[in-house]
């Protein structure tokens, strides 16, 4: 992107717009106080099994296991992969967050690189339909700031060629395709739980499948690979079984990572999860809001909105211009609104350093729709609580840029 050229107008409105405000409210650290009140268990124990069950038939799904962070979700996921598996390659989307592609990365797997739609922001189903091979292990598809990235062609080619879908629900809780859920489609779903998204728990996050052998290998990983976690009966006796030289209480049957949570963000989870439809009919209130004012000239506004749960607010300008660009960014820093450039993740994932050496010197230039998100994508951030007059006030600021 050259360098800057223009100074915004200063703005005569200061809007003191944040990323995220007010997620934890009140009620929830009420909840906290009221759970601390009666003495109990604060390592992962009935509240965070409570919370699994809760947000499985929210999400439509047999069985969740909530872990600290989303993070943790991709990486227990990609290595439960493998164990079940074995190594290959995983198509992934160039618009993503890092731990997405590391995941992939540390579980041996080789990324195979895709570009995104500029409608959905999520994989291009083309591209992800070419790439499939006998190499493929999975397609890790990411749902970007909640968007519906599935299609009936994409299912149905999957199905074909037997091939597991891992979705990446995090910044879209409650995003849909065709009435069902996002995030019970796929051999896995991951979610995370961070402050900013839909739900939060503060950290945490949540593996959803309907796959029971995964299930419990999803436990064991969770809890450093310990048989003791495994719930089939019979499943538990025979690994006990194969390793008689061990305590039966301490039988590692793979390297795994302690990635469990605690009761509290549990109790956090559950109060935040009765509020989250609401919560999102806001989200996507405010969304159809900022894009129907916007100009749609300067501005990109159709996008696929049908399925969709909003998390940010989504600025994109139409035309790669820098020195519009750079007056945008100045606009939006002096009316203090708090905003991301290069959307999810921070853009294209292939020009970030970690992967020097994995790809091609120049490899990101084969994909120019992210490339455009890169420099010239933005979001703002969106939450219940956003006042529908600050979103009027920014998309007037924003359309008189010139």
């Amino acid at each position: 992107m050259p360098e800057r050229s223009a100074t915004a107008t200063k703005p005569v409105t200061d809007l003191n717009w944040p990323l995220m405000e007010n997620n934890i409210p009140r009620a929830d650290l009420d909840a906290v106080i009221e759970f601390l009140k009666g003495e109990p268990i604060l390592t992962q124990s009935a509240q965070v099994r409570a919370f699994e069950e809760e947000w499985s038939a929210w999400v439509g799904v047999k069985h969740s296991v909530y872990l600290n962070s989303g993070s943790s979700a991709n990486y227990l996921t990609l290595a439960a992969l493998k164990y079940l598996n074995g190594v290959g390659e995983v198509i992934v989307p160039t618009l993503t967050w890092v731990s997405d592609i590391a995941a992939v990365l540390q579980a041996g797997f080789t990324p195979v690189f895709v570009d995104i739609h500029p409608d959905t922001l999520c994989m291009d189903e083309d591209q992800v339909v070419a790439k499939l091979n006998q190499r493929t292990k999975a397609v890790f598809l990411t749902y970007v700031q909640g968007f519906n990235g599935l299609s009936d062609r994409l299912l149905e080619a999957l199905k074909r060629e037997g091939v597991p879908l891992i979705e990446d629900v995090c910044e879209s809780h409650g995003a849909s395709f065709k009435g069902r859920r996002l995030g019970s489609f796929g051999w896995a779903s991951n979610f995370s739980f961070y402050y900013a998204h839909h739900l939060s728990t503060i950290e945490g996050g949540m593996v959803c499948t309907n796959d029971s052998q995964l299930h419990e290998v999803l436990r064991m990983g969770r809890s450093h690979g310990m048989v003791r976690e495994v719930r089939d009966e019979a499943l538990r006796r025979e690994l006990i079984a194969r390793n008689p030289q061990c305590n039966p209480e301490f039988i590692f049957a793979f390297p795994a990572w302690n990635f469990r949570n605690n009761e509290i963000d549990a109790v956090i989870g559950r109060q935040q999860l009765k509020r989250l439809d609401a919560n999102i009919e806001k989200r996507n209130r405010s969304h159809r809001l900022f894009l129907s004012r916007l100009d749609a000239k300067k501005y990109k506004t159709d996008f696929r909105l049908e399925g969709s749960s909003n998390y940010a607010l989504n600025l994109v300008l139409r035309r790669a211009d820098p020195d519009f660009c750079a007056r945008v960014m100045d606009t939006l820093k002096a009316c203090r609104v708090e905003f991301r450039r290069g959307s999810a993740g921070g853009g294209n994932q292939l020009r970030q350093p970690y992967l020097k050496g994995v790809v091609p010197e120049f490899e990101h230039l084969k994909y120019p729709h992210v490339e455009h998100i890169h420099y010239y994508g933005f979001y703002i951030g969106n939450y219940p609580d956003l006042p529908e007059e600050r979103i009027t006030a920014l998309c007037e600021i924003l359309n008189a840029i010139r």
